[in-house]
């Protein structure tokens, strides 16, 4: 279905959880395969045998964009409240209208805000106050890639209004002491999240590399820290998207479609 807003055009598609629909502006930045990866690892704790009960807890998502994450959060864990983070206007009003067409105003609270200065934005009363926090930041550093044409795009991929430190510095901010944090990321960028989470008290605890074909170079990093955890870190077996001409049989499943 297309509607017309601001002479941009708007694309309404169901996400294939549930009865669950989003609308995105293709000309933007619309989700990917990441967002449903760092669902799907949050959902089930991050590497645990067995995901940890989540009712009556609380998870935020960093950079919620349109609010992909906290929708197939919804479907997919019992978390009691669910909140989203994001900077840019558009998506942000278009993560608002998500949530209401979704009918989920009671469970999922967005809120528009930098997580460069993530005491300001959400205010001191939120400190420590959340068990699990995901985020899906943007990857390249600084501005060493060639700019998108939409400055949404831009923004989202690009470290201009987020550093990988500014994520990880805002999570610690908000975790209470053992909370879960969950992040997508780039495996180039390994050494710097492993430095990075355990400067703020984040400790690695599981690492998951994802590729496209199994004997591929992996190109996604799924990671999960415990805020002060003990130190052991436990590398989990590989993940690859594509078997053949489709989709690998645990991406399927990731999916629900088998």
């Amino acid at each position: 279905m297309m509607v017309k807003a601001n002479k941009r055009e708007i694309r309404c598609d169901s996400i294939g959880f549930s009865d669950l629909k989003l609308k995105q502006r293709p000309g933007d930045f619309c989700y990917g395969i990441d967002a449903v990866l760092l669902a799907d690892f949050a959902a089930k704790g991050g590497g645990r045998k067995r995901a940890p009960a989540q009712k009556n807890k609380r998870i935020i998502d960093l950079g919620c964009g349109t609010g992909i994450v906290p929708l197939i959060l919804s479907h997919k864990t019992d978390f009691k409240v669910i909140w989203g983070l994001e900077l840019q206007e558009e998506s942000i009003r278009l993560a608002r209208d998500n949530i209401a067409m979704n009918h989920l105003e009671e469970r999922i609270f967005l809120e528009q805000g930098d997580v460069s200065d993530i005491g300001y934005t959400l205010g001191g009363e939120l400190k420590e106050s959340f068990d699990a926090v995901c985020a899906n930041p943007p990857y390249m550093a600084g501005n060493r890639a060639i700019p998108n044409e939409s400055q949404a795009k831009h923004i989202a991929r690009h470290e201009t209004s987020g550093t990988l430190e500014d994520f990880v510095r805002a999570a610690s901010y908000l975790l209470r002491p053992r909370g879960d944090f969950f992040m997508v990321h780039r495996p180039s960028r390994l050494v710097d999240i492993l430095c990075c989470c355990r400067q703020y008290r984040l400790e690695p605890k599981a690492i998951r590399f994802v590729s496209p074909r199994s004997g591929e170079a992996p190109n996604i990093l799924l990671i999960h820290c415990s805020k002060n955890g003990n130190p052991e870190l436990k590398v989990m077996d590989p993940l690859w998207v594509y078997d053949g001409a489709g989709y690998s049989e645990e991406i399927e499943e990731i999916y629900e479609r088998k």
